[in-house]
């Protein structure tokens, strides 16, 4: 059963809201004011708060405030009551993360058409959530291993020929084995550092002061950062000769390091080879605009659709099995939360069979 929570010292009103809610086959709670609403959460976090803002003890903005600051309670749907709804009321209760308002005297249409919907949509949430858990699920078991394993076969199997008929082999063969190793070896590198990169940059997008530090930070010549980032890249997937650069702009300085500027242009490069055919163009182009300092990336690959887009993130591959592509889907989504953590944003466009480009 649902449980909602009613915070109101007015004690006529909270009473029919409870009956209201409990006659719709809610479990309904009410409390008198905004301490006690803070303690019975935590005693039992309910499925939904229904709050007065003036109260005494503690008011409904310093309810909400507590909850949002508690990782355990944060994401509970929230309603104000008020029996003023000015602007600047509304905007300071949704600055400080309500879902709804609702202006005295309502009816009871009204409120449970606000109750519903925040469930609802709380609800979706939810199922959201656990299918982005799922997938990540499916290719820990799945895709992570193989990920993992396929590099590691061929620096072990090359390392075995070594080292057990090192006589057999002319200068020439173990150099091959070698840069094979190499190869290999850089392959699982990457993999290691990706990973390692994408649970930082979650650590620091969820922490406020971090954030702020990291939007002081500035660099200067972007524009010769992105032509070496890129031909680095292009010449490590042996497409060089695929890469068409134009740099224009980029000798302001620009909101962001040198290291996460690299990162970026390298995942969206090594994306685009990835994706479209060798002999076919991958352009990069650097240019200022209104916004600020802008990279476009792109290609003449196969493209996605608006549903593929839309649903990109971490660990996501399109027509994996279709397509055999090396990687578990972390590149693209790296190279998007590095930019929103610096302040920009990544804008995708793509059809099926016509390619792609970001910037």
């Amino acid at each position: 059963m649902t449980t909602i929570l009613v915070i109101e010292d007015e004690a006529p009103l909270r009473q029919e809201i409870l009956e209201i809610l409990q006659f719709e086959g809610f479990d309904a709670i009410g409390v008198e004011n905004g301490r006690l609403g803070v303690e019975a959460v935590r005693a039992q976090p309910p499925d939904l708060i229904i709050s007065d803002i003036m109260m005494p003890q503690l008011d409904g903005y310093g309810v909400l405030l507590e909850l949002r600051s508690d990782p355990a309670t944060s994401t509970i749907p929230f309603i104000f009551l008020t029996a003023k709804a000015s602007r600047p009321d509304l905007r300071k209760g949704m600055d400080l993360g309500a879902d709804d308002y609702l202006t005295k005297p309502f009816g009871s249409d009204e409120l449970l058409a606000a109750v519903r919907a925040r469930l609802e949509k709380h609800a979706a949430v939810a199922r959201k959530h656990e299918h982005e858990l799922e997938a990540l699920r499916q290719v820990i078991v799945h895709t992570v291993p193989h990920e993992i394993r396929t590099p590691l076969t061929g620096i072990i199997g090359y390392a075995q020929m070594l080292a057990e008929d090192l006589d057999l082999y002319e200068s020439e063969m173990i150099g091959r084995m070698a840069h094979g190793i190499l190869k290999a070896g850089m392959r699982l590198w990457r993999l290691v550092e990706n990973y390692l990169l994408y649970a930082q940059i979650e650590m620091v997008a969820g922490d406020a002061e971090r954030r702020k530090v990291l939007r002081r930070l500035s660099m200067t010549a972007p524009g010769a950062a992105v032509e070496e980032a890129a031909r680095v890249q292009a010449a490590d997937v042996d497409r060089a000769g695929d890469l068409a650069l134009t740099v224009e702009g980029g000798d302001a300085p620009v909101s962001i390091n040198d290291d996460d500027l690299r990162k970026i242009v390298t995942e969206l490069v090594n994306n685009a080879c990835k994706f479209s055919a060798a002999g076919t163009p991958v352009r990069v182009r650097t240019m200022d605009s209104d916004s600020g300092f802008v990279v476009e990336v792109a290609d003449s690959g196969r493209g996605m659709t608006p549903e593929q887009v839309d649903g990109i993130g971490a660990y996501v591959q399109f027509e994996r099995k279709l397509h055999e592509q090396q990687g578990v889907g972390l590149g693209l989504v790296i190279a998007k939360r590095l930019t929103e953590l610096h302040g920009g944003q990544l804008a995708i466009e793509s059809a099926p069979g016509q390619g792609t480009t970001v910037g």
